[in-house]
């Protein structure tokens, strides 16, 4: 690959040898060209991160919430960096006067709020590791993780104490002391003590810190500072150690980057936290914010409300995964195609007018004033009026989403990857790149990528066009699976993490994530098909909102199962004079025909192959979702679950597809 803007390189490729594929070229950001940045000065662990910028900034506000005034939502009420820390404090304290120190693990259980931050920064502050439980995960996954962690105490937002208590007595072995974040029933109480176990409320743990000292524990880069449990598609969940140093790590490639592209964070930025602490990707972007002394407000746990409290917190940057950023679009759309024809024309206009700008170079803030100001302040003020960034992460967005929000937000809108296991952030592509569009850019400044060749699936990483399994090496990566060296044996080899995501090197550095590794299947005539390439082919179809391709070793073609777009599906049922509510237009077979039809489009423009063309399809007009253990908390289908859950539709479309035409 020629040398381009964003990447340098750093070894050359490599020929297979002693029975392993051939590695590409390895590349660093080119903001690293002259070395990775150091680690900030006096930072060793997450706790340093916190307890520095106490010492540096002690009054700025770090954690609000709305108040409830009356039974209704008011402003966000804030607790600075200095009242935070002193919580911290009696939190450790209550922690180490109950006998739970260092090494010992803590599980945390519930929607982001000021109570989740405040209990994790204690057990960075003691040496505890943290261990985030996450219902769904699947279900039993809450037993799973207790007994697996060998969690010993656990904090748990009022609602979910329930679930913790469904766990008894299988959980007794290990956990001894529940908080609530909230209150304690008598009848709760009287059920935990049951089990021998202790149970406290928030207050009363709060009490229990009150006028007592501990010292805190000499932290090490190398400790681990949480266990982070991933869902996986098949099996259990694994245990993800995550170190201090692949934290403060990631934190200073993050803070390089930002600064490289003139987009620092300041103490005045705000953040929404609404994804789940949980997952690694809100879990650095809150220490990041932490890190410069910002603001986080938490949401109310309703997505229904969402909007109304980004409207209240005005939050400057505005993180989200693929899902919420569809809905944001969708219910733009709805708004547009509702409006008057003067209205619509006005915002087409505006929309190929800047759009047109910015594929001529022109950065987004400059590419048309005028219409920014006349037309899309609307949609900026609908996320608060101070968005200045928006990053998607967790699953691959839409190229046509992305296109629209870059250009009506009023921000920018880029879209990142990583994995858990690279403590999240690995490729993020960059502010006023519109050629980056439909890639996660180019890596972030703090490791080293190659593509290492994937022979079975046709991808070499060799080729002019570089495709491969992406390897990642450096300070980031995980410290291996809790109890699961055997695994971690399989994914790291010679120091680099195998993802199992297959990748596109673009000619100007930045990523194209095209496949997965394990997604391949062979069809009846011995082809092979790999499956996740198709979807983002196929998920190109402006119709369709979702598309799991399915296809076994005894039929010779693919069908699919489609969540179409509710507003494009009902548009094209009232120009055909096609009547009924959306489940009804679903099963319509003339509506199947059409989707069917616009996806072989697609096929043929692309250049698919004869086998690869869909044959039939399935329309589903409830997206797939996690209540029916279709996909994962981050939006990755469960293939095995998803052919259980269709097997009827699969059987039907195969009949459909086999029929002798006339």
């Amino acid at each position: 690959m020629a040398q381009n803007r964003f990447i340098v390189e750093v070894e050359k490729a490599k020929e297979a040898k002693d029975g392993r594929p051939s590695m590409g070229t390895v590349y660093r950001s080119v903001f690293a060209k002259d070395g990775f940045p150091p680690p900030i000065e006096g930072m060793h662990s997450c706790w340093d991160v916190f307890r520095m910028t106490v010492e540096r900034c002690p009054d700025n506000p770090m954690l609000g919430r709305r108040e409830i005034l009356n039974g209704k939502p008011g402003k966000y009420v804030w607790q600075t960096y200095k009242e935070v820390y002193e919580l911290v404090i009696k939190v450790g304290n209550a922690m180490r006067s109950c006998g739970f120190g260092e090494g010992a693990k803590c599980g945390i259980y519930g929607v982001n709020s000021p109570e989740w931050i405040i209990s994790m920064e204690a057990c960075n502050a003691h040496g505890l590791y943290c261990v985030p439980l996450y219902d769904t995960l699947g279900a039993g996954a809450v037993e799973f993780v207790i007994r697996h962690a060998e969690v010993s105490i656990a904090f748990a937002e009022e609602t979910k104490i329930p679930e913790v208590l469904k766990t008894l007595p299988n959980t007794t072995e290990f956990l001894k002391t529940l908080v609530s974040f909230g209150k304690v029933s008598p009848e709760q109480r009287e059920e935990v003590e049951k089990f021998g176990l202790t149970i406290y409320s928030w207050d009363e743990f709060l009490q229990l810190g009150d006028g007592k000292r501990f010292d805190l524990p000499l932290k090490k880069k190398s400790d681990v500072c949480t266990i982070m449990y991933t869902s996986g598609t098949t099996g259990d969940p694994k245990g993800v150690m995550i170190s201090n140093d692949s934290i403060i790590a990631l934190l200073a490639g993050v803070k390089r980057l930002l600064e490289s592209v003139n987009e620092q964070l300041q103490v005045k930025d705000v953040y929404l936290s609404y994804l789940p602490l949980a997952h690694i990707f809100d879990r650095v972007i809150e220490e990041l914010f932490i890190l410069h002394g910002a603001s986080i407000g938490f949401w109310r746990g309703d997505v229904k409300l969402l909007i109304e409290d980004i409207g209240e917190l005005k939050p400057t940057i505005f993180c989200a995964v693929p899902r919420v950023l569809d809905r944001i679009y969708s219910g733009l759309n709805q708004k547009i195609s509702s409006g008057s024809f003067l209205k619509k024309t006005l915002f087409n206009f505006a929309y190929s007018h800047k759009f047109h700008n910015m594929k001529n170079g022109s950065k987004h803030d400059q590419a048309s004033p005028i219409c920014d100001k006349i037309v899309f302040s609307q949609v900026k003020q609908g996320l608060g009026g101070r968005v200045r960034l928006i990053l998607s992460g967790a699953a691959p967005l839409a190229p046509h989403v992305e296109t629209f929000l870059r250009v009506v937000t009023c921000a920018h809108v880029i879209q990142g990857y990583g994995l858990t296991e690279t403590c999240a952030g690995t490729f993020v592509s960059l502010p006023n790149e519109l050629p980056m569009l439909g890639t996660v850019g180019p890596p972030v400044p703090n490791v080293d990528v190659c593509l290492e060749s994937v022979p079975e699936m046709g991808y070499d990483a060799l080729s002019n066009t570089p495709r491969g399994e992406v390897c990642v090496r450096g300070k980031t990566l995980f410290s291996g699976y809790y109890k699961r060296e055997d695994l971690t044996k399989e994914v790291m080899v010679d120091g680099w993490f195998h993802t199992g995501d297959i990748g596109e090197w673009q000619p100007d550095g930045s990523l194209k994530i095209i496949d997965r590794k394990k997604n391949i299947f062979k069809l009846s005539q011995g082809e092979y098909v790999a499956v996740e390439n198709l979807e983002n082919i196929y998920g190109l179809v402006t119709a369709i909102d979702s598309i799991w391709v399915y296809g076994n070793s005894f039929e010779s073609s693919l069908v699919a199962v489609v969540n179409p777009g509710k507003e494009a599906l009902e548009r094209w049922a009232k120009e055909n004079g096609i009547t009924g509510d959306f489940n009804s237009v679903c099963e319509n077979p003339a509506a199947k025909e059409y989707i069917l039809g616009e996806l072989t489009k697609i096929a043929k423009e692309k250049k698919l192959k004869g086998f690869e063309v869909i044959r039939a399809v399935h329309l589903d007009p409830e997206p797939f979702d996690m209540e029916r253990d279709l996909i994962t908390p981050t939006y990755k289908k469960k293939r095995p679950q998803l052919q259980k859950y269709y097997q009827n539709a699969i059987d039907n479309m195969y009949k459909s597809a086999n029929k002798p035409r006339a």
